[in-house]
């Protein structure tokens, strides 16, 4: 396999927690998820590995806004 040809994958953790894994290929980078909380972007596509991160995060602060408003009433 040439370096062209080469797979790249990064681990995304955020708030101490491994949300799973991107791995490039020749349609972006596809995330794995790796802890529950995070299935809904489950084989989804990004541009970068940043921007799964970004999304990684967004979908964490959606998770907890909406916890937190389920919990006061």
């Amino acid at each position: 396999m040439s370096q062209a040809q080469m797979s790249q994958a990064y681990v995304i953790e955020v708030s101490d927690r491994t949300a799973g894994i991107v791995v490039s290929d020749n349609r972006g980078f596809c995330f794995f998820s790796s802890d529950r909380a995070f299935d809904g972007l489950d084989g989804g596509y990004f541009g970068s590995a940043r921007a799964a991160e970004r999304a990684v995060r967004a979908h964490l602060r959606r998770h907890r806004e909406v916890r937190r408003r389920t919990t006061r009433g």
